[in-house]
C-alpha cells in the first residue's frame, strides 16, 4: 500500500490551469452532470465566524464525486476582506483529497487558484448554455474587479470568446483602471473602458458579471435588465429580489443557493417558495429546461464542494503524472496495525 502524501503548490497548480483552460471547464462540466445524475455527496458548507471579526469567515466543504472521479476531499478557505487594503488577496485556500478506496488523504493543494478556476470554469460554461451556446458578446460588463473577475476574463477569452467591447465597474475606480492594464488585452476586443457609474454599464452590456464582496442587493432598478442579458451573479448578493422575480433563474444546485441571504434566499423568504427557479445549469445541459432571451437570464452558482474536489483531482493527475509535485513517503507514520 503506496501512504504517499502528494504537495502541490500554487505555481505549480496555475501552471496546469493555464495551459489547459478548456479542459478544466470540461472537468466542472463533467461534476455538475455527475451531480445531477446523484453520484455526488455535497454536504453544507460549514462557515467559521468569528465575533470581533465579523467580515472574516473560515468555510469548510466537503464533497465526495463518483463517475469516473471516485473522490473525496475538503477545501478549508478563508475570506479576509481587509487583506486587500493590506495589498494581498482576500482569500487563502488547502484542498485535501482523500483516497475514497482507504480514506487515508493522497495530496494536499493550494486552493485559491483551484477555488477561482473552478468559479471561473463554472461561469464559462453557464455563459455559453445560456447564450444559446454561443461564444459571442458585444459587450462584457463587469462589476468588482478583483481577483475572480481576472480569471473569469482569462477563461472567456482564452476558450474562444469574442467579446467586441468590455466594460468595468468597481466601487473603488483605481482598481478598474489597474484590471484594464495589467488583466484585459485590448487586442481582442474594439474597445476597453471604465464606466462612469453601474447603471451606465448594466444598461450597456449583454453578458454582465457580478464578482463584488456586497454583503446585501444594491442594484434594485429591474428597468437597467430590460435589454434581456445573461447575468453571472457569481457573488450572490448584488441584486434585489424584484429583479430576480422578473428573470429566468439558473443556479447550480436549488438547495444549496438557498442559504446565507442570497439573493435566491431571499426571494425564498419573501415568498415562501422556489417557483421563481427555472433550474440548474445541469437541467438545461441535459435539455430538461430551457431559457430564452426574452427575459433576463441570471445564473446564481452558490458554488460546491465537488467542483474544487474535481477540479483538484484533475490538477493533481497532471501535476504527479509529471512529477511536479513534492512527495512525502514518510507522512504517516503509523501504517501497521
Amino acid at each position: 500500500m503506496d501512504f504517499a502524501l502528494s504537495i502541490i503548490n500554487g505555481k505549480t497548480v496555475s501552471d496546469v490551469i493555464r495551459a489547459h483552460r478548456a479542459d478544466c471547464i470540461d472537468v466542472v462540466r463533467d461534476a455538475y452532470l455527475a451531480h445531477a445524475r446523484g453520484g455526488s455527496v455535497n454536504p453544507d458548507s460549514y462557515f467559521l465566524r468569528f465575533p470581533e471579526k465579523p467580515d472574516c469567515r473560515i468555510i469548510a466543504l466537503p464533497a465526495y464525486l463518483g463517475e469516473g472521479f471516485h473522490v473525496a476531499g475538503l477545501k478549508w478557505i478563508a475570506s479576509y476582506p481587509g487583506n486587500v487594503q493590506r495589498g494581498f488577496p482576500r482569500a487563502s485556500a488547502v484542498l485535501v483529497l482523500n483516497s475514497y478506496e482507504t480514506g487515508y488523504p493522497f495530496a494536499i493543494l493550494e486552493s485559491s487558484i483551484i477555488s477561482a478556476a473552478r468559479t471561473a470554469a463554472s461561469a464559462a460554461l453557464g455563459a455559453y448554455w445560456l447564450n444559446g451556446q454561443s461564444r459571442r458578446a458585444r459587450a462584457l460588463g463587469i462589476v468588482g474587479t478583483g481577483f475572480i473577475a481576472r480569471y473569469v476574463y482569462d477563461f472567456l477569452v482564452d476558450t474562444g470568446w469574442d467579446i467586441e467591447e468590455v466594460r468595468l465597474y468597481d466601487a473603488s475606480p483605481q482598481e478598474s483602471e489597474t484590471f484594464r492594464t495589467a488583466t484585459c488585452r485590448p487586442d481582442h476586443h474594439r474597445a476597453v473602458t471604465v464606466a462612469a457609474n453601474l447603471p451606465q454599464l448594466l444598461k450597456a452590456s449583454d453578458l454582465i458579471l457580478f464578482t463584488t464582496v456586497a454583503p446585501a442587493p444594491h442594484v434594485t432598478d429591474a428597468a437597467l435588465f430590460q435589454h434581456n442579458p445573461v447575468v453571472l451573479h457569481l457573488s450572490l448578493r448584488d441584486l434585489a429580489p424584484e429583479i430576480l422575480l422578473g428573470s429566468q433563474n439558473v443556479v447550480d444546485d436549488v438547495d444549496h443557493v438557498m442559504k446565507a441571504n442570497t439573493s435566491p434566499h431571499l426571494i425564498e423568504q419573501l415568498t415562501g417558495n422556489r417557483d421563481f427557479v427555472t433550474g440548474t445549469l445541469a437541467d438545461v445541459m441535459l435539455g430538461r429546461r430551457s431559457v430564452d432571451r426574452g427575459r433576463p437570464i441570471v445564473f446564481s452558482p452558490f458554488g460546491m464542494g465537488i467542483l474544487d474536489v474535481a477540479v483538484g483531482k484533475w490538477v493533481y493527475d497532471q501535476a504527479a503524472g509529471s512529477g511536479q509535485d513534492l512527495r512525502l513517503r514518510d507522512f504517516f507514520y503509523e501504517t501497521v496495525r
